[in-house]
């Protein structure tokens, strides 16, 4: 028995990298997991791929009308909704004086609105169940900011008070809400913003005490637990799965 045993659980962005990793995890702890992603032939493949029940369903966090009907489906198939995994994210790196306000409005959509649509559609759910727990993914340049990040780290911060006053909201119906921050993680969406420079990869591998970026696993790990009954008694949390790089 895992310890997410006969949980439903919807994780967006779940296609590839972070996401998939969570599903993959949550699968092999017990859960039933809606995998949700922009890319419909992602999600499938994924659910395919983790079994013990899982659904692929195409949805784009940046539209309510795309994560309503996705959450309709989940109720009329399962009848429930135990965890909420807000992993969806998007970034380009570049100066912010550089910046192409285009990009700005794709950043806060994905990010930052992605988290406010699917959580509009799921915590009244959840209330009315009288039950349930919400993973937010932020980021570590959320609380410490990082260079070529402005407006990402600004919808990630959003992400992390949006979290703490929902938890306040959602306590007297015994919803907990609780975020994890990944630090530098070894994905194809890290590769695409330089994470495939060999000079930059050597120079953040320094900067972290632990020697190596994140294994998507590090970060479904530290999810799984704040999605399992073991984590009941907290909320409002924030933590990172960084190997060192941040520590307050």
């Amino acid at each position: 028995m895992g310890k997410l045993s006969d949980k439903i659980a919807i994780v967006t962005g779940a296609g590839q990298g972070i996401g998939r990793a969570i599903a993959e995890k949550m699968a092999a702890e017990g859960a039933t997991v809606v995998v949700t992603d922009i890319n419909e032939a992602t999600a499938k493949e994924t659910a395919g791929t983790i079994g013990g029940g899982a659904v692929g369903i195409r949805t784009d966090v940046t539209s309510r009308e795309s994560v309503n009907a996705m959450v309709d489906q989940v109720l009329a198939q399962f009848g429930r909704i135990d965890v909420l995994v807000n992993n969806a994210g998007w970034d380009k790196a570049s100066p912010f004086v550089d910046s192409d306000p285009a990009d700005w409005d794709r950043v806060i959509q994905i990010n930052l609105y992605g988290v406010l649509n699917t959580s509009k559609a799921v915590l009244p759910v959840m209330a009315e169940q009288g039950f349930g727990s919400v993973v937010n993914l932020a980021s570590d340049a959320g609380r410490v900011g990082s260079s070529g990040e402005a407006v990402y780290s600004a919808a990630k911060g959003g992400v992390i008070a949006f979290t703490k006053a929902t938890a306040r909201e959602m306590a007297r119906h015994k919803v907990n809400a609780n975020c994890v921050c990944p630090g530098p993680t070894d994905t194809a969406l890290f590769a695409s913003m330089g994470g495939d420079n060999p000079r930059l990869r050597e120079a953040l591998t320094k900067a972290i005490p632990f020697r190596r970026l994140a294994d998507p696993s590090d970060l479904a790990n530290a999810v799984a637990f704040f999605a399992s009954d073991e984590a009941a008694y907290i909320t409002g949390q924030t933590v990172s799965v960084s190997g060192g790089l941040t520590m307050s």
